[in-house]
């Protein structure tokens, strides 16, 4: 295992000083190996959807060794965020996510879909197997999340009250169907589905502030938002500070461990920066994730 030095001290300093038991992250990926081996791949190669951009990976270990390091910073609950990009893919995946939770009882059982004849049955079928959170990647995908194919399957979701973490802001490169418009659609048919924006819809983090506001059972993930990283390409702006700080029952911990070009510390620092109070931390960093999942 790479020694990460005196990071995981850091972070239970971090979590302790604000009285919590630990950090729950909503935004984690675990995935088959040689899924997992290609999208650092695609990083290391500078693949379009990444912007661009140099983007070493910090956390380049093994499955096993990459749960512990978590365990170690005193992550309570993660996730097995996967996604297919094609279809036939999902089902297979949503397969080896179950198993995966099944041997990893503090990461939720995660499961995904996919625009293809079919989504409904799995999706119930996941449900049922007792998926706990979904993940749907707009940009990787390359569809619409309004796709009538999708329609169904997003009504199960509704029903179970089953939340989906879904890519769909137009960060770090932009899609066909990324941005608020496609995800509204959704919404307007589907106001009581859970749905968790990833990277607080970067860059379009205004627009999507404006979806929580409208749909109670919106929220937003902090995943590489407000790092030094994610400034450099797409800076929040500061006078949406309040309307973060007046939704703050609704932002969630999210890390995109272990895909991330800096240490795992920089998020809390970066949310500790923002400057919205302990409190604030308190529900972000682990109170609204361990209400939503009965933790």
């Amino acid at each position: 295992m790479n020694d990460h030095g005196d990071e995981p001290d850091a972070i239970r300093r971090f979590w302790g000083r604000l009285g919590l038991p630990g950090l729950v992250d909503v935004h984690t990926h675990f995935m088959p190996e040689r899924v997992l081996d290609k999208v650092w791949e695609y990083f290391d190669a500078l693949g379009p959807l990444t912007g661009g951009l140099e983007w070493p990976i910090t956390y380049r270990e093994a499955e096993a060794e990459r749960a512990e390091i978590l365990r170690g910073f005193g992550v309570r609950a993660f996730t097995a965020m996967l996604y297919p990009h094609k279809p036939g893919m999902a089902r297979w995946l949503n397969g080896w996510a179950a198993d995966f939770a099944r041997r990893t009882p503090d990461c939720l059982h995660t499961a995904t879909l996919f625009p293809e004849p079919g989504v409904e049955a799995y999706v119930r079928e996941a449900v049922a197997a007792g998926a706990r959170v979904f993940k749907a990647h707009v940009q990787v995908g390359a569809y619409d999340p309004a796709d009538d194919l999708f329609r169904p399957a997003w009504g199960v979701l509704a029903e179970a009250g089953v939340p989906v973490v879904i890519h769909c802001g137009s960060g770090p490169a932009p899609g066909k169907h990324t941005g608020p418009g496609p995800i509204a659609r959704v919404l307007a048919e589907h106001p009581r589905l859970r749905l968790i924006v990833a990277h607080m819809g970067m860059p379009e983090y205004e627009e999507f502030l404006d979806l929580a506001e409208r749909y109670r059972e919106v929220r937003l993930d902090t995943t590489m938002a407000f790092t030094d990283f994610a400034e450099r390409l797409a800076p929040f702006p500061r006078r949406a500070l309040p309307r973060l700080a007046d939704a703050g029952d609704r932002i969630l911990l999210g890390s995109d461990f272990p895909n991330i070009p800096y240490p795992y510390a920089d998020q809390l620092l970066a949310l500790e920066r923002l400057g919205l109070g302990d409190a604030w931390l308190r529900a972000v960093c682990h109170d609204n994730a361990a209400e939503l999942f009965g933790l």
